[in-house]
Protein backbone atom coordinates (compact mmCIF):
# COMPACT_ATOMS: atom_id res chain seq x y z
CA UNK A 1 0.00 0.00 0.00
CA UNK A 2 1.42 3.32 -1.04
CA UNK A 3 1.29 6.03 1.60
CA UNK A 4 0.98 9.68 0.76
CA UNK A 5 2.97 12.71 1.81
CA UNK A 6 -0.07 13.91 3.75
CA UNK A 7 -0.19 10.70 5.80
CA UNK A 8 3.48 10.85 6.73
CA UNK A 9 3.34 14.59 7.41
CA UNK A 10 0.38 14.12 9.75
CA UNK A 11 2.24 11.42 11.68
CA UNK A 12 5.29 13.70 11.94
CA UNK A 13 3.14 16.52 13.27
CA UNK A 14 1.56 14.19 15.82
CA UNK A 15 4.98 13.02 17.00
CA UNK A 16 6.22 16.62 17.26
CA UNK A 17 3.16 17.57 19.29
CA UNK A 18 3.61 14.61 21.62
CA UNK A 19 7.29 15.47 22.05
CA UNK A 20 6.40 19.03 22.98
CA UNK A 21 3.90 17.80 25.58
CA UNK A 22 6.13 15.08 27.03
CA UNK A 23 7.39 15.52 30.57
CA UNK A 24 9.68 12.50 30.57
CA UNK A 25 12.92 12.97 28.65
CA UNK A 26 12.90 9.47 27.17
CA UNK A 27 9.34 9.95 25.86
CA UNK A 28 10.32 13.30 24.38
CA UNK A 29 13.39 11.75 22.71
CA UNK A 30 11.35 8.85 21.33
CA UNK A 31 8.82 11.21 19.79
CA UNK A 32 11.54 13.44 18.33
CA UNK A 33 13.12 10.38 16.70
CA UNK A 34 9.70 9.33 15.40
CA UNK A 35 9.12 12.82 14.00
CA UNK A 36 12.47 12.72 12.19
CA UNK A 37 11.63 9.33 10.69
CA UNK A 38 8.13 10.40 9.61
CA UNK A 39 9.54 13.60 8.05
CA UNK A 40 12.06 11.52 6.10
CA UNK A 41 9.29 9.28 4.83
CA UNK A 42 7.18 12.33 3.92
CA UNK A 43 10.07 13.81 1.95
CA UNK A 44 10.63 10.52 0.16
CA UNK A 45 6.92 10.18 -0.68
CA UNK A 46 6.91 13.71 -2.10
CA UNK A 47 10.00 12.98 -4.23
CA UNK A 48 8.46 9.76 -5.55
CA UNK A 49 5.22 11.56 -6.38
CA UNK A 50 7.07 14.32 -8.23
CA UNK A 51 9.15 11.79 -10.17
CA UNK A 52 6.01 9.88 -11.14
CA UNK A 53 4.37 13.08 -12.37
CA UNK A 54 7.49 13.96 -14.34
CA UNK A 55 7.64 10.49 -15.90
CA UNK A 56 3.97 10.70 -16.82
CA UNK A 57 4.42 14.08 -18.52
CA UNK A 58 7.45 12.78 -20.43
CA UNK A 59 5.56 9.65 -21.50
CA UNK A 60 2.59 11.72 -22.66
CA UNK A 61 4.87 14.08 -24.61
CA UNK A 62 6.65 11.11 -26.22
CA UNK A 63 3.31 9.53 -27.15
CA UNK A 64 2.10 12.79 -28.71
CA UNK A 65 5.34 13.12 -30.68
CA UNK A 66 5.02 9.54 -31.94
CA UNK A 67 1.40 10.12 -32.99
CA UNK A 68 2.38 13.34 -34.77
CA UNK A 69 5.22 11.56 -36.57
CA UNK A 70 2.92 8.76 -37.68
CA UNK A 71 0.30 11.25 -38.84
CA UNK A 72 2.83 13.04 -41.04
CA UNK A 73 3.89 9.95 -42.94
Amino acid sequence: MSQTFEFYDARANEAASEAAEATLENVKDRNLRAEKTWRGLADQAKRVSLERQKALREREARDRAEKDALGQE
